[in-house]
């Protein structure tokens, strides 16, 4: 039965898969109202439901069972507990074998012509009765729609169409990274199959018809482009051979271009089209053809696009131009309906949000979006890349998975191949098992296709597999090469701010193009107030929980400034990773993890979009781009942090992958808030296509007298490209101590207190309680990976009289690296003071942490500091800016603490 059933899956796809636009009598729309019930227990086959009415409830399809409010309700509640953090929860769920039935009417000019089904996605596998007859086979992609041919099952008048869904795991045995997870049921599929982004439902989706055609049909067209030798070549194959005349037409907007006319033979035709030239189609040019093919009665027509994506000497290029994919990952997350958008304009919106942003690139993890997105992609200028429904750690090992994969390879490429904007293709993510069979599938899907390029795995942790290209690979994305890491979450945390370095030793021994694997995962704390935008089929319990614990601790007032604070220093993150790819000479891209949040994998929030796609207000679309669109001005500077006296230099760069750029001039200056320090201008004579070349050198004496943060900026004179980054210049020493008694022992701070002193009580990191100090947030979700130091940049107010001699944010920036590296974040749960500084605590424990506090114990005043301000060190020069700031404020009339401690209470944060 499986061989029938994938052999049905290669033949019958369907006349109008890529638009072909068929006369409405030809036709008979399925959508509206059926009947559904749902068959737990498998009884409905034995029973033969198919040869009655259904008994059940409505449902308007296409639709899902959830989206019907059909299914066992939740009864979970909002609790800080893995299993409610996982994901969002599906306010009704179900998962087996449900039945689906309608009655159809045929009209009579039907007869004896051929019909076809179309269910254009399903999850996961189908069978199909017509009256009491079971129709040959089934269908089981997750991927591409489920055709069934039901000639001479269907006859004029009225007919019983019964669809049976089982959305249950066709392969439970399958060892996939899903097995980790928090939430045991679900060893998954990867995003094709999950709770934990779209849902496990059960239904039918997108386009659900019944098509009527005379004779041989057209079964398969696909237009292949060489840009190289200006050649179109056209594949046709037929449901049985025909001895009829064909006509191929190319067309754009309407307009004949290209034509040509024979007699056929057989049940295929390849015509090649010589001397070509067309207009090419990238992400700045988005322009697609028609080709139409019409042999005897049998017409079918798709969309191309006329281009070439190689591998130019491990150099990216489309069309012979070198290009760079600013990438985001797309896993199904659509929190109103837990399931892919099926329409045009619900993918219109999100492409273009994407563009918006500066990016040009989608991933499509573990799973492939339906026709729609390839069509929006197609006129948008998007590029994609699709991969099979597979995250799993054994790889080759089943053979009936291997099998499906197989199919499922071989039917996506028929499905959407056409499309210009599916630009690669990935067996999966993260797999590991037999490299073997992943290159043989892969060398398959060549012979197949060669329109894309093909990878066998998105990354890999399998020693040998992850850090070099597999032999089969025409790309490469990953974390980490042989020769060290391609993404940032490996430095920031272990090495003080940098920007002059890139990844060229890690990438210039390698044959293929590279493309860095999920940067950023940076988590930002919960928008509480997204709770009231989830209206339709999942419930945030994980977001509620949150709130319902920071209520209950006291600190609920301050969960929107937690959220501004961690998504400011995402911000900061993610610039700095994507410019660091931008600099890299060779460097052909990366793939966020992600613009949007992740709102399962234990609540991964790392978006600076919501799961709705919509901004939290850290940085407008405008904002962002000006770091990860086409042309980038950029500056090559070794550290963020200057003593008044040093000389500023930094190399200027210009990631230009649009086109090259004539006679421009590069400004630069370097501004405070309150004067423009120093300006100056390049005249160049063409901004070349890459990265690799230095257009001038920026060289400017920095000398403060108080501490200063500055803006270099960069822009191209003519145009809105433009790029800044800060820098903070220090005094070189600090002022007189006064009052103030600094000390690192306790039990000398109680002395001083009790005698009434102004005292700054700073003790040694190792001799206090509490969370070591980080600069990076948390990586990913804290209920995902536990067991990491899990803060989230600090929180303070800048206008606080104890900081203003040191100028900041409200939020972590670069200058704070040292100062978060070299502390502790205290619990001062039981304490009662309100923190100058907090530390944003990460949302499972949300602890009311801090790192600067004040306070009266006794008859004297007191400053706590978990931050080493030791200057003994004499290149830390921003502690010795803080405690210059501290100390100034202690020695004045404004440090009057309001919090009256006692000494035992800081005695609670020692060890």
């Amino acid at each position: 039965m499986m061989k029938i059933a994938l052999q049905i899956a290669s033949v019958l796809i369907w006349v109008g898969l890529l638009g072909c636009t068929v006369p409405t009598d030809n036709t008979i729309d399925l959508s509206g109202e059926w009947t559904v019930k749902l068959d737990p227990d498998h009884l409905g086959e034995g029973q033969a439901w198919y040869k009655h009415s259904l008994q059940g409830q409505k449902i308007i399809l296409p639709g899902t069972l959830d989206e019907a409010q059909i299914g066992i309700p939740n009864t979970l509640q909002p609790e800080l507990n893995n299993y409610v953090l996982s994901h969002l929860t599906r306010a009704h769920s179900y998962t087996g074998k449900a039945w689906y039935q309608r009655v159809v009417n045929v009209p009579a000019s039907w007869e004896d012509k051929n019909i076809q089904l179309k269910l254009e996605r399903v999850l996961w596998k189908s069978e199909v009765w017509v009256n009491d007859q079971k129709v040959e086979g089934f269908q089981e992609s997750l991927i591409t729609p489920h055709c069934y041919d039901l000639t001479g099952y269907l006859a004029p008048g009225e007919n019983t169409l019964t669809v049976m869904v089982d959305n249950s795991n066709q392969y439970p045995g399958i060892n996939v990274a899903g097995s980790k997870y928090p939430a045991p049921e679900d060893k998954d599929m990867a995003h094709a199959y999950t709770n934990h982004t779209q849902i496990k439902w059960n239904g039918m989706l997108g386009e659900l018809s019944l098509r009527s055609s005379v004779g041989a049909m057209i079964e398969d067209l696909q237009v292949y482009s060489n840009t190289v030798q200006q050649q179109i070549t056209v594949k046709v194959s037929l449901s049985e051979a025909e001895n009829e005349h064909f006509d191929i037409a190319i067309t754009h907007n309407g307009e004949p271009i290209l034509q040509k006319e024979g007699q056929l033979s057989g049940k295929g035709l390849t015509v090649t089209f010589d001397g070509v030239d067309l207009e090419k189609w990238d992400e700045f040019n988005p322009v697609t053809y028609k080709c139409q093919v019409t042999i005897g009665t049998s017409t079918k027509e798709v969309t191309f696009g006329y281009r070439n994506i190689t591998n130019d000497n491990a150099v990216l290029a489309i069309n012979g131009q070198r290009a760079f994919m600013r990438g985001n990952l797309e896993c199904v997350i659509f929190p109103l309906t837990g399931r892919p958008p099926m329409t045009r304009d619900e993918w219109s919106g999100l492409i273009k949000t994407a563009k918006a942003y500066g990016l040009n690139h989608l991933r499509f993890h573990s799973w492939c979006p339906p026709k729609a997105a390839f069509e929006v992609a197609d006129e948008l200028g998007m590029y994609l890349q699709v991969e099979l429904p597979l995250w799993n750690l054994s790889v080759g090992t089943d053979e009936k998975t291997n099998q499906f994969l197989y199919s499922e390879a071989r039917d996506l490429i028929k499905e959407y191949g056409n499309h210009p904007s599916f630009t690669f293709f990935s067996v999966g993510n993260e797999l590991e098992g037999d490299t073997l069979w992943l290159n043989d599938l892969v060398a398959r899907m060549k012979e197949w296709d060669d329109r894309h390029l093909y990878m066998t795995t998105t990354f890999s942790f399998q020693k040998g597999v992850g850090d070099e290209p597999q032999p089969e690979d025409d790309y490469f994305v990953t974390q980490w090469t042989n020769k060290g890491w391609v993404r940032g979450q490996g430095i920031f945390n272990a090495r003080a701010p940098h920007f002059d370095k890139d990844y060229r030793n890690e990438i210039d021994h390698l044959t293929v193009p590279v493309i860095s694997h999920e940067i950023g995962q940076y988590s930002v704390y919960p928008d509480l107030s997204e709770i009231e935008k989830y209206t339709g089929v999942l419930k945030p319990l994980n977001f509620i929980a949150v709130r319902n614990d920071l209520e209950k601790r006291g600190l609920l007032e301050y969960a929107p400034d937690f959220t501004q604070a961690s998504g400011e220093l995402a911000v900061l993150l993610y610039k700095e990773e994507i410019e660091r790819a931008l600099k890299t000479p060779g460097f052909d891209g990366f793939q966020l993890l992600q613009l949007q949040d992740f709102p399962g994998q234990g609540t991964a929030l790392v978006g600076l979009l919501n799961a709705f796609w919509e901004s939290k207000g850290m940085i407008d679309s405008t904002e962002f781009s000006q770091f990860s669109g086409p042309v980038v001005p950029l500056i090559r500077f070794p550290k963020a942090v200057f003593a008044s006296g040093e000389t500023f230099m930094a190399d200027v760069q210009v990631a230009n992958f649009y086109r090259p750029m004539m006679n421009k001039k590069l400004e630069w200056s370097i501004s405070s808030e309150m004067e423009e320090l120093a300006k100056g201008t390049f005249q160049v004579d063409q901004i070349e296509v890459g990265n690799e070349k230095v257009y001038g050198a920026i060289e400017h004496k920095l000398e403060v007298t108080r501490a200063t943060k500055f803006i270099v900026s960069v822009s191209i004179s003519g145009t809105d490209y433009r790029n800044q980054w800060p820098i903070w210049v220090y005094p070189t020493s600090g002022g007189a101590e006064g009052k103030v008694r600094y000390t690192r022992s306790v039990s000398e701070a109680r002395q001083w207190l009790a005698k009434g002193e102004t005292v700054l009580l700073n003790p040694a990191i190792e001799e206090m309680k509490g969370v070591t100090g980080r600069f990076v947030p948390v990586f990913w979700s804290p209920v995902h990976f536990p067991d990491q130091p899990a803060t989230m940049g600090v929180l303070c107010n800048p206008e606080h009289p104890a900081l203003a001699d040191f100028p900041t944010e409200f939020h972590s920036n670069w200058q704070w690296w040292d100062l978060c590296i070299q502390s502790k974040a205290l619990i001062l749960d039981d304490l009662p003071v309100d923190p100058i500084v907090r530390v944003i605590d990460n949302f499972v424990t949300n602890r009311n942490l801090g790192s600067l506090f004040e306070a009266q114990v006794g008859k004297g005043k007191l400053m706590f500091s978990s931050i080493d301000l030791d200057t003994e060190l004499e290149n830390r020069l921003v502690a010795r800016q803080l405690r210059s700031s501290l100390i100034d404020y202690m020695n004045s009339d404004s440090f009057a603490p309001a919090t009256q401690m006692e000494f035992s209470d800081l005695q609670r944060l020692m060890k």
